[in-house]
Parts: structure tokens; C-alpha cells; sequence
């Protein structure tokens, strides 16, 4: 191929080709990180931190990091978000009390901070849902109210689970879930945090600051020491939990039973609730006249019914007694469905044995105790 002088050379279609597809090795392509390196905070960007410096980098920062917990102390390391976490979906500021006494868990959740918009117009409308893990009951679950159209949103609302033990205060953990409401559609879940209650102290108040996090498994907790221990006592909170007062009137010489609420009722209504009443019975009963009912609570699992009842006995004969309660579910039209119950008196044992002890040493005194309903039905109560 012949080229005229001052002529531009030209490279034919199959040399063009040629080129490109020249074998060799295969180089790998550049990410636009390569471009833009990030170094940690306090080195020159020219050089790379070597080995030894990366270590002692990150000791400076645990000890920065733990200078500045202890200027807190109400808050711990982990409750502390990154600025990375936070940019993403959130953070959560709320606190948490454990009342032993009244067997009281309160949860105040208090506000949320740069939370993911989830709306078209770059806002959501955000509440907060709690929920006692393991446990898969209505019942288990609480919620705030929904505030409209911000990503700070500012609740300052307390939520109580009742019958709370201090069993539970060791195995139970709370997840407390960020969510947007949506009226034609399902609502989106935002982020999510969770508290193993074991962390709590008894009559302390804990505050936290937590980063949201993404949808976390619902996994299953065991104790170490014996699986089918706890697996048992699943079973039964499925059913639920009553409290009941006792007190024995020397004045009247009557015993005064009192039925103050239920909490984490079994469902038994399609629409996942409950219409819950209590029955109660003194055994044994030859004239038929012990049973006591109160009123039914619409559509709850968590009912508080607050009702006193008396029987005329003498304090002697309350050693050979046994006071039945059952928990029911109303409905119209077909037979009542058995939710759960409890049986006290000399026969029973572990907590329902010591109540009625602690009501016979303590007269004229009210003594109020949770109990766990069990699924076995007491024999005075299948007529219903």
C-alpha cells in the first residue's frame, strides 16, 4: 500500500479489529473507588496506612470511643449509632423500665431521627410497633400513634406489657419496629431494633439511641440448659395470664376473690382477638352456688376487668378448698371457647399454692398475684 507524502495514514477495517482483539492478558476493570480512595481520619492522603499504623489507628479509636461513653453513663457503646447506620434508615431514642413489683414492663418511646422516606413525597408517616419475642400472639404486640408526613417524628408515648415475670425478664427479647402507614396498601416496614430484656435492672430506668436496622429473622429462643423446659412454658403463655387478688374478710368471715386483668390472651375470634370474660368457682360445691361471672370485653386480649366477688365460708374451711378461674371467649350463637385456667388452693403448687398460703397468714389483707393460664379445663367449668 502506497501512501502520497502529506497524506494521513490510514488503518484498513480488519487492522482496526486486529488491534482490539489482540490477545494478552485480561486486565481488570477499574471501579470508581479506584479513583477516589478513602483513607481513615487523621492520614495523609499521599500513602497508604501500612499494617502497624491500621493497628494503631484503631486503638486510638476505642479509646476515643470510650472516652465518650463515659462522659454518658445512661447510655452504652451499642446504643450509640454510626453516622453510616443513621444516614441510612434511622435511629430510634427510647427508654425502657422493668417494674418488679407491679410486673411491669414500660417501654417510652420517645422520638426517631432521619428516618427513610418512603412516600412520593420524600416523607412517610411513621409508628412504632413492639412485640415480645418468642411469642406470636396479638396479644404480645403494642403500637403508637401514626404521625403524618415527617421523618423526625416526636411520640413521647409510653406502652406497658403487664405480667411480666422475671422469667421472662431473662429469655424475652423486645423488637421494636419503625413502620409506615399506608391507607391503600400495605404498610412498609422502615427498620428495626431489638433489647434482650436480660440487659434491664429491676427499678432502673435504661435509656437507648439505637440505629435501625434491616428485617431481622424471627428466630427461635432456647434456654442452654434445658430446651424442653422452656418449650413447656411456651405452650402455656400461649394461653395467657391472669391477675387475681385474694383476701380473706374476718369481719364477714367471707373470702374476697378479686379478678383484676388478663394479659397475652390465646386468640380465638377470626379477626385475631378475643371476647374475653372470667368465671370463677369455689370447690367443692353442693348447692350449685359459687360460680361467679363478670362482664365480657369487646375484642381484646388484654382486658381489664377490675371485679370483686364474696363467699361466705369460715377461715377454717378454706384449707379444704379450691378456687377454680377460667377465662372465656364470647360468642354469639354457639358455645363459649375455653381460653384458659388456673386452679389455688391446697393442691395446687408452685405460685398458685404460695398465694393461697400468703392469703390465709394475712388476714384482712389483699394479696395480688399473676398466674399462667393453662389449656386444661377444670372439671366445674365444662358447663358452660
Amino acid at each position: 500500500m502506497t501512501q502520497r507524502k502529506g497524506e494521513k495514514p490510514t488503518i484498513s477495517i480488519q487492522e482496526h479489529m486486529a488491534i482490539d482483539v489482540c490477545p494478552g492478558p485480561i486486565q481488570p476493570i477499574k471501579q470508581i473507588s479506584d479513583y477516589f480512595p478513602r483513607y481513615p481520619r487523621g492520614l495523609p492522603p499521599t500513602l497508604p496506612p501500612q499494617a502497624g499504623q491500621v493497628g494503631s489507628l484503631r486503638s486510638a479509636f476505642s479509646s476515643s470511643s470510650a472516652a465518650a461513653s463515659e462522659s454518658d453513663p445512661a447510655r452504652s457503646n451499642e446504643d450509640t449509632p454510626d453516622r453510616a447506620c443513621a444516614a441510612t434508615l434511622g435511629t430510634l431514642d427510647f427508654s425502657l423500665l422493668y417494674d418488679q413489683e407491679n410486673n411491669a414492663l414500660h417501654c417510652t418511646i420517645n422520638k426517631a431521627k432521619g428516618l427513610k422516606p418512603m412516600d412520593h413525597n420524600g416523607l412517610s408517616d411513621p409508628y412504632v410497633k413492639l412485640h415480645l419475642l418468642p411469642g406470636a400472639s396479638k396479644a404480645n404486640k403494642l403500637r403508637t400513634k401514626t404521625l403524618r408526613n415527617t421523618l423526625n417524628p416526636v411520640w413521647s408515648e409510653t406502652l406497658t406489657y403487664y405480667g411480666i415475670t422475671d422469667e421472662d425478664m431473662v429469655r424475652k427479647t423486645l423488637r421494636i419496629s419503625v413502620c409506615d402507614e399506608d391507607k391503600f396498601r400495605h404498610n412498609e416496614f422502615i427498620g428495626e431494633t431489638r433489647i434482650p430484656l436480660k440487659k434491664l435492672k429491676p427499678n432502673q430506668t435504661k435509656n437507648f439511641y439505637n440505629c435501625l436496622e434491616k428485617q431481622l429473622p424471627v428466630s427461635q429462643t432456647w434456654c442452654h440448659a434445658d430446651n424442653s423446659y422452656w418449650e413447656h412454658v411456651e405452650s402455656l403463655e400461649e394461653r395467657g395470664r391472669i391477675m387475681i387478688s385474694l383476701k380473706y374478710n374476718t369481719q364477714k368471715s367471707c373470702l374476697v376473690v378479686g379478678i383484676v386483668r388478663c394479659a397475652h390472651l390465646a386468640a380465638m375470634d377470626a379477626n385475631g382477638f378475643s371476647d374475653p370474660y372470667v368465671k370463677t368457682y369455689l370447690k367443692p360445691d353442693e348447692n350449685k352456688k359459687s360460680k361467679h361471672k363478670t362482664a365480657v370485653k369487646k375484642k381484646t386480649l388484654n382486658p381489664e376487668f377490675n371485679e370483686e366477688f364474696s363467699y361466705d365460708i369460715k377461715y377454717a374451711d378454706l384449707t379444704k378448698k379450691t378456687l377454680e378461674v377460667t377465662v372465656w371467649d364470647y360468642d354469639i350463637g354457639k358455645s363459649n371457647d375455653f381460653i384458659g385456667g388456673v386452679s389455688l388452693g391446697i393442691n395446687a403448687n408452685g405460685e398458685r399454692l404460695k398465694h393461697w398460703f400468703d392469703c390465709l397468714k394475712n388476714k384482712d389483707k389483699k394479696i395480688e398475684r399473676w398466674h399462667t393460664l393453662t389449656n386444661e379445663l377444670p372439671g366445674s367449668a365444662y358447663n358452660d
